[in-house]
């Protein structure tokens, strides 16, 4: 048995810095450790200031999901103040994470994941060609048409929040500007814009006919339905069954949602049971982080091996997602790709059907705002309480956990979707998502950089500065 080490890292695109230590045996990965070396600290920060600035501070922890730390940080104060956002509130707050989350589903498809299909690894496959002309970082076909469709999509920002990144407009009682009628109509005209960039390039088919896809048949017929360079969706479904990728990066058989939007509820999935979730059984272990405490650092910690704290439900490990999102729902496409733990496959196809179900409940959303109505109702805060905040990012499950006393801001938690993803060992030895997903990824001898672990990686979309605080 020929045996070594590999360490991988940093990754290139990818939000932060990451290293991934690699056991590798036999022509594949026997164990992995993942490290997050960057520490941030935003919880404390966040500590011994009025409540009020986490809705200016939080959003800065990430400039790509910056909306769903506002969405986290308001929630957690509304949970606090007892305060409900009138119904265009909430509307105009779904719009805006929405179309974070779509975006977000696109940028990682065009930008992170698919350039590593250009790779000259990948020179012989009959595909190759096409990939390369599609999907080359910089210059591809996919990213010359989508990258500027996103950013002409991302003026729903202007109209709703006044800018993004970092918005002030998320409120504990709702959203600080309104949406007259004439705005109602430039914003279905930017959805119709940006279904129409979707429509031809990425799916060339119909939002609704990729929201409809109800099982792996479904996905396999549709996908062989057109020539295999017809839209980069269907490009990829082919790349992927000529490399196996369904059965590449399995990791564990647990999913956990906060839910999202009123389209997918909360709950937790295991081996194939769902239920109810409770918060309460949520907890951070501290074993492998260079944690002294819950938001203590400490760097010289003995054993200690991330700055990633490990997030447990009821000390299991959980994947958090678009696919676990939609598995929670039940969705059945969702199930059957994930029937024995996700994979690559499983998870960049549910985020791109995400991504055309979304910019359909967008269309609706907008359509049933009510101009003349309220967006926002006062909300002051008491001067003591605790609250939570929990979002579906693009990513996955973010939660903020807050503590008030005497008007300041005691205790300040956050756990990012890549927290859980991410997540180093437990006290029990129990290694976290991506960890267990790399085992058994194939290494060519001699491979300093393996494509095959690049693939796994991406296929969670790491965002390491949301990782560690």
């Amino acid at each position: 048995m020929t045996a070594r080490r590999l360490i991988v890292g940093p990754f290139n695109r990818v939000e932060g810095d990451l290293e991934v230590t690699l056991d590798i045996a036999d022509g594949m990965v026997r164990e992995a450790r993942v490290t997050a070396p960057l520490y941030r600290g935003f919880e404390q920060i966040l500590g011994g200031r009025p409540p009020e600035d986490c809705l200016v501070i939080a959003p800065r922890i990430c400039g790509i999901c910056s909306v769903s730390q506002s969405t986290a940080a308001a929630r957690a104060l509304a949970a606090i103040a007892g305060a409900a956002p009138p119904p265009n509130g909430r509307l105009a707050a779904d719009l805006i994470l929405a179309a974070e989350n779509a975006a977000d589903h696109l940028t990682h498809f065009v930008l992170f994941f698919m350039p590593d299909f250009a790779h000259q690894t990948y020179a012989r496959r009959p595909w190759f060609a096409a990939a390369q002309r599609r999907f080359a970082a910089g210059h591809g076909e996919c990213a010359r048409a989508l990258v500027p469709a996103r950013a002409r999509f991302l003026h729903l920002m202007g109209l709703l929040a006044g800018k993004w990144p970092h918005s002030l407009a998320l409120q504990p009682g709702g959203v600080t500007k309104g949406v007259d009628s004439g705005e109602r109509i430039r914003l279905l005209s930017i959805l119709a814009e940006f279904r129409e960039a979707l429509e031809t390039h990425l799916f060339a088919d119909r939002l609704e006919r990729i929201a409809a896809l109800a099982s792996r048949a479904d996905l396999d017929a549709w996908a062989g339905a057109e020539a295999p360079d017809r839209g980069h969706f269907r490009l990829f479904l082919h790349i992927a069954r000529d490399l196996g990728l369904s059965g590449l990066g399995r990791g564990p058989a647990t999913f956990l949602s906060y839910g999202s939007f009123g389209l997918w509820p909360a709950g937790v999935t295991v081996d194939g049971r769902t239920a109810a979730l409770d918060p309460a059984g949520i907890g951070e272990d501290l074993t492998s982080a260079w944690m002294a405490g819950p938001t203590q650092p400490d760097a010289f910690k003995d054993g200690a091996s991330s700055w990633c704290k490990a997030p447990r439900l009821n000390g299991a490990v959980a994947e958090v997602g678009a696919l676990a999102r939609q598995v929670v729902a039940g969705d059945p496409l969702a199930t059957a790709l994930a029937a024995n733990g996700g994979s690559v496959l499983a998870r960049v196809v549910m985020r791109l059907v995400e991504l055309a179900r979304l910019v359909v409940a967008m269309e609706g959303w907008v359509r049933a705002i009510r101009p003349a109505e309220p967006f926002c109702e006062e909300s002051p805060l008491p001067l003591r309480g605790q609250g939570s905040g929990l979002v579906e990012a693009a990513r996955g499950a973010l939660g903020h956990w807050l503590t008030i006393e005497a008007g300041i801001i005691r205790d300040y938690r956050i756990i990012a979707p890549t927290t859980w993803n991410f997540s180093p060992r437990d006290a029990g030895g129990c290694p976290g998502p991506l960890e267990q997903a790399l085992a058994g990824t194939p290494v060519d001898p001699g491979d300093r950089n393996p494509v095959a672990v690049q693939h796994v990686v991406r296929s969670f979309d790491p965002c390491m500065v949301c990782t560690v605080h």
